[in-house]
């Protein structure tokens, strides 16, 4: 595909060059919801950090708005934040990292032109780690890693690197250097700059780390290590100079190679040069692939998707957000768009930003940004909005459950509420829904990736629509989409764990307990090919 040209227009050229637009990845506990904090401490959205523990007299984490993030001390839903810093306009989008949400955080990903990927230099690289990279990966992604909790004991920061280079297969470039680790971290060192940064703690990590920069000879950096310390982290700097990978900005942004810093969110170490790094080498939104041509940023033409639907952000108001990436053009409050898979024009009046519970009305956005469309526009996850007929972006992938239950309400007085708020819930892709063959119940199967989530459907459920929940586990563990290639299909032959269903857009599937019942029906099923995904 040829991309399409666009007239330049040097105003929508110098905002589409300051935007930055990224998400952060994580395996749990690794330190991903506090440094999204830290980085709105930095960029002055926020002016005292939160704490995830939520303990008595400090606030939850800004970016965990549900009351379920704040009881449990994780994110299990993304958040869309924006703030400037310098030059720039940073959209950061932090997503959960429980592996039982990884489809949101798939979802996410759709919509980020860059990923940092925080991992705990005490454990190195963990499963939903490694299971999030290959998703970046694959989409052709740029990470930028941070090794977090150098406050702590922690591994060597050379037997960290070749993790990544072994474990990921990627050339890993540290664009920083720590100073000891554990109680002995005292700073980093600024390999393109070739200074010292100490760091000074500060209550809680609070407030931004007073630093002292020096060289590496520097009197004061001396004597703020061991003599032990101080020699190894020289013997280090040498070996990375004569055999470290290069850092080359082109491979970074081609994901061949990740940028790698060293930290601590907790007590805001490293976390300004992360960030401004970050700023400096990761690159302005780029081009997306259309069903037709691949748009550009530049196109005078509005277009964009929507990646992420919740409702009841705001306890007050029982409202919709769509939020939608902005790919091409100008976005303004009160245009008309095209949402293609309806044919209507819907005029896009409610657009908001939102910060956590804030909100805020948005006029103008441009490439890279994320609009919150307030509303029943009755849209939907992976719809398409543009000005131009024929642009039809297909960014947000499937995936299939890996658990499934009955949800049941408790009475029958709630009924009218239960389905009001599952209904919700299921546009907002919280969970999928099927019906069995054959069966006249209205009590609804559902699948979900992880158990957790069924978790937070019963809380939401109970919380914001006032319905009492109980969640009754099926015995299923796996779904396929069976397509027939014989010229005389037959009925399928299905053990007898199985059961047939439809999905909801009433396409025929097969629920399996086990992987062997899987192998029995392709045995006793010549010309039927089970697919894994939904069919597109």
């Amino acid at each position: 595909m040829t991309p399409i040209s666009s007239p330049a227009n040097p105003l929508a050229a110098r905002e589409i060059a300051r935007r930055r637009t990224f998400a952060i990845i994580s395996h749990p506990d690794a330190g991903k919801t506090t440094l999204t904090e830290k980085f709105l401490l930095y960029g002055g959205a926020v002016q005292l950090a939160g704490s995830v523990t939520a303990r008595r007299n400090q606030r939850a984490t800004t970016s965990d708005w549900m009351e379920l993030e704040k009881q449990r001390g994780i994110s299990v839903s993304s958040t869309v934040l924006q703030f400037p810093y310098g030059d720039h306009v940073v959209n950061l989008l932090d997503t959960p990292g429980h592996r039982d949400f990884s489809e949101d955080t798939y979802r996410v990903l759709t919509a980020v032109d860059a990923a940092v990927m925080v991992i705990d230099a005490a454990k190195g690289i963990e499963p939903q780690t490694r299971k999030l990279f290959e998703v970046c990966r694959r989409r052709g992604v740029p990470i930028f890693t941070f090794m977090n909790k150098l406050d702590r004991p922690a591994r060597d920061p050379l037997d960290l690197l070749d993790e990544l280079e072994n474990v990921l297969g990627i050339h890993a470039a540290p664009c920083v250097w720590p100073l000891g680790s554990g109680p002995e971290f005292r700073g980093v060192y600024d390999r393109q700059e070739k200074e010292v940064h100490l760091f000074e703690k500060v209550p809680g990590g609070a407030y931004r780390a007073p630093e002292q920069v020096g060289g590496v000879d520097d009197p004061k950096v001396r004597a703020s290590l061991s003599p032990d310390t101080y020699q190894k982290f020289r013997d280090e700097l040498a070996l990375l100079d004569g055999a470290g990978a290069n850092f080359q900005l082109d491979d970074l942004r081609a994901g061949k190679l990740t940028a790698v810093f060293f930290g601590s969110a907790a007590n805001n170490f490293g976390v300004r040069l992360l960030l401004e790094r970050f700023l400096q080498f990761a690159s302005p939104p780029g081009p997306r692939r259309s069903s037709k041509k691949i748009i550009l940023p530049e196109s005078p033409s509005f277009s964009g998707f929507v990646f992420k639907i919740q409702a009841n952000m705001n306890p007050r108001h029982r409202d919709r957000v769509a939020f939608v990436r902005v790919v091409s053009g100008h976005f303004r409050r009160d245009m008309v768009a095209l949402n293609p898979r309806t044919g209507e024009n819907l005029r896009l009046s409610n657009s908001q930003r939102l910060f956590a519970r804030e909100r805020e009305t948005v006029d103008d956005a441009w490439p890279g940004d994320v609009v919150g469309l307030v509303g029943n526009h009755d849209l939907q996850i992976g719809d398409t909005l543009t000005e131009e007929p024929g642009t039809l972006f297909d960014e947000i992938p499937r995936f299939p459950p890996e658990c499934f239950a009955f949800v049941h309400c408790a009475t029958s007085a709630m009924q009218k509420r239960f389905r009001t708020g599952l209904d919700q819930l299921l546009k907002e892709g919280v969970a999928q829904k099927y019906q069995l063959e054959g069966n006249t119940s209205a009590i609804p199967l559902l699948g979900a990736v992880g158990p957790l989530q069924f978790d937070v459907l019963r809380h939401r459920l109970e919380s914001e629509y006032g319905a009492e929940t109980r969640i009754e586990p099926a015995r299923w563990k796996f779904v396929r989409w069976p397509t027939e290639s014989r010229s005389n299909p037959k009925p399928l032959v299905l053990p007898s764990t199985a059961i047939q269903a439809n999905d909801a857009q009433n396409r025929s599937v097969v629920l399996f307990e086990t992987a062997w019942s899987i192998d029995f029906f392709l045995e006793n099923n010549s010309g039927v090919i089970l697919s894994e995904n939904p069919p597109p």
